[in-house]
């Protein structure tokens, strides 16, 4: 079946440094488990996983001073 058929939404997870990260996932344990392919363990520990906003790629742009 396709990826396609199953929604994935943007989130953006606060970090340790007071930036976000930006994410995308069916859900939000989902958007974590895709950033810890491609982010090391380090970089994975600045993710404050309980600390997250869902938003739609409309609202990306006002988001883009936050990202880190």
């Amino acid at each position: 079946m396709s990826s396609f058929s199953n929604p994935h939404h943007m989130y953006l997870f606060a970090m340790t440094n007071g930036k976000r990260k930006l994410a995308y996932g069916e859900s939000p344990e989902d958007a974590l488990d895709i950033l810890s392919i491609r982010l090391s363990e380090a970089e994975m520990a600045q993710i404050r996983r309980d600390d997250f906003v869902k938003i739609n790629q409309r609202q990306l742009q006002q988001h883009i001073h936050e990202l880190g």
